[in-house]
């Protein structure tokens, strides 16, 4: 990795990881939290729902506010938004405290998540872009691998608060990498006074182009598809496989390695063979790995290691396909790219955020519905690769 990516890569991963660790370090207290504050599993699943669809929905402010005023100052604003609603999570003593909070953590967060995208699409395009962006999944690749343990062991110690108390000093610790860390990256003169008819316009541009908005929902059921796991693996792994707090975290990163280490090789793949054909075969891959292991669930096969190894292949697969696509969606939008990203943001939270709740009522405490529900993501995102990645009339494919 050359110094002109490695920096911006850890700076724009510092920052881009606020929002993973809050969903990923309170995962192994689900269960304690529910028991404590007197919910049930569909209960602590609204918490994760409500976090996403805030995220989703308040992307569509922070994009066009990014193209307008530049850069940081969203990101200041989120971040102070994130801050207090850690706070109430922290003070949270019902079940609907805890589900505003994570709202308002969601609020927040989802600055941090398309910002730097925008960033990442003023610096670069193309295979550059691509590498950056997978370098930064590099840097986040720390919140599945160690938020949970962190989360668990700050339960044992200090019980489930702690681990909003711990979210609070990450919040101010973005805050400090923003300040001395971070350049603004879009000069005054490329910026676009905020204009409801300009975004009307933008806006219908995006949603009438296919490949816009078939790239985009195919990385949004990929998404999905992890959105399903992490409401559901800390009640299947814990009281289905009997696996504690702690056991539970490693298999969580365990299933994430193998998305992380193969999104290191999406932009040498693409320069080599070509973005779409990754996307292509890895969307291909993604399906069928999830279809098996949902077969084998019907049969009655799910074990612990089953599940394990079957989303670990899955998810390397799917590594593969999110950073390749969120830079294709962007390509051909460089000059709207903070409304794009927020744009394709929002339809991808959304459809994790439904698709929680659409699984939710089938969950009963065994893998089988939350792993049918990750099939469905891969059927969808292998169908949408096939429309995304057509040829359009009187161009030749890449």
């Amino acid at each position: 990795m050359t110094d002109s990516i490695r920096r911006p890569a850890l700076v724009l991963g510092l920052l881009s990881c606020i929002g993973p660790f809050a969903i990923d370090m309170y995962l192994p207290a689900m269960p304690d939290i529910g028991a404590a504050l007197g919910t049930d599993v569909q209960g602590m699943q609204m918490t994760v729902t409500a976090y996403f669809i805030a995220f989703g929905l308040a992307q569509l402010i922070y994009g066009p506010w990014a193209d307008a005023a530049g850069r940081k100052r969203p990101l200041y604003v989120g971040i102070g938004i994130f801050l207090i609603g850690s706070l109430i999570c922290t003070l949270a003593s019902t079940p609907g405290w805890l589900i505003v909070g994570r709202a308002v953590q969601g609020l927040g967060g989802a600055a941090l998540m398309v910002v730097p995208r925008a960033i990442i699409r003023d610096l670069y395009t193309g295979h550059a872009a691509t590498k950056l962006m997978a370098a930064v999944m590099l840097v986040i690749s720390v919140s599945p691998m160690l938020a949970p343990l962190a989360g668990s062991g700050l339960m044992a110690v200090a019980g489930w608060r702690a681990i909003f108390a711990a979210l609070l000093v990450a919040g101010a610790l973005a805050l400090m990498v923003l300040t001395f860390a971070q350049p603004e990256t879009l000069p005054k003169a490329e910026r676009q006074p905020f204009d409801l008819s300009a975004m009307r316009r933008g806006a219908k541009v995006l949603l009438t182009d296919r490949g816009f908005l078939g790239l985009t929902f195919l990385g949004g059921f990929g998404m999905a598809s992890f959105f399903v796991f992490i409401a559901s693996a800390s009640f299947v792994y814990t009281q289905g496989f009997g696996l504690s707090p702690t056991g539970f975290s490693l298999a969580f990163a365990i299933n994430a390695i193998g998305f992380f280490a193969s999104s290191q090789m999406a932009s040498g793949l693409g320069l080599r063979f070509g973005a779409r054909r990754v996307i292509a075969v890895a969307s291909a891959g993604f399906a069928v790995c999830t279809v098996a292991l949902f077969g084998v669930a019907l049969a009655g096969g799910a074990s612990l290691v089953v599940c394990i190894g079957g989303l670990f292949l899955a998810n390397a697969f799917l590594g593969l396909v999110i950073p390749t696509t969120m830079v294709l969606a962007l390509d051909d939008h460089g000059d709207i790219a903070g409304l794009a990203s927020s744009l394709g943001g929002t339809l991808q939270m959304l459809a994790g955020g439904l698709m929680i709740a659409a699984s939710g009522p089938f969950f009963d405490g065994t893998a089988t519905p939350m792993l049918g529900a990750i099939a469905l993501c891969g059927v969808m995102a292998f169908v949408l690769s096939r429309v995304a990645l057509a040829p359009k009339r009187g161009v030749q494919a890449a």
